[in-house]
């Protein structure tokens, strides 16, 4: 059994739930993966994705006149954009374990905890670049 911490993106990138929605924006630009996991008094309680932001700004119904990023915290807040139903699965889990919930396809990334520490993330490009690098030809 592979424990998920082998396969986990470490060290992912936070926000606070209480922090704009444009340094939400700002910090999916410079990461190099589409997760952000929210946290409130640096406990994870939620996920907010490049997705989670063009299903928010495809559903607005009024105009912006000038950049998006200096007006978009007007309307909306990050609780407004991210996931809440957040999964979650522990360091020692299997990457079996993981590739379950995430074949279910309502989510394309994991909360990872250490204990109630938030260790890393797992997401769907992880389990598959294990399968690339475990599977023969």
């Amino acid at each position: 059994m592979t424990p998920v911490k082998k396969i986990m993106t470490v060290d992912p990138t936070t926000i606070d739930r209480a922090d704009p929605l444009s340094a939400a924006m700002s910090a999916l630009e410079s990461a190099p993966y589409h997760h952000l996991v929210v946290t409130e008094n640096d406990q994870p309680v939620g996920m907010l994705s490049t997705t989670d932001l063009v299903r928010l700004l495809h559903d607005m119904e009024f105009e912006i006149d000038g950049p998006l990023r200096n007006t978009i915290d007007e309307y909306y807040t990050i609780e407004d954009a991210m996931s809440v139903g957040l999964q979650s699965i522990s360091a020692t889990s299997s990457v079996r374990d993981a590739a379950i919930i995430l074949s279910q396809g309502t989510f394309h990334s994991i909360v990872v905890l250490d204990e109630d520490r938030l260790a890393g993330i797992v997401t769907t490009t992880d389990l598959a670049r294990y399968i690339v690098d475990t599977t023969e030809q």
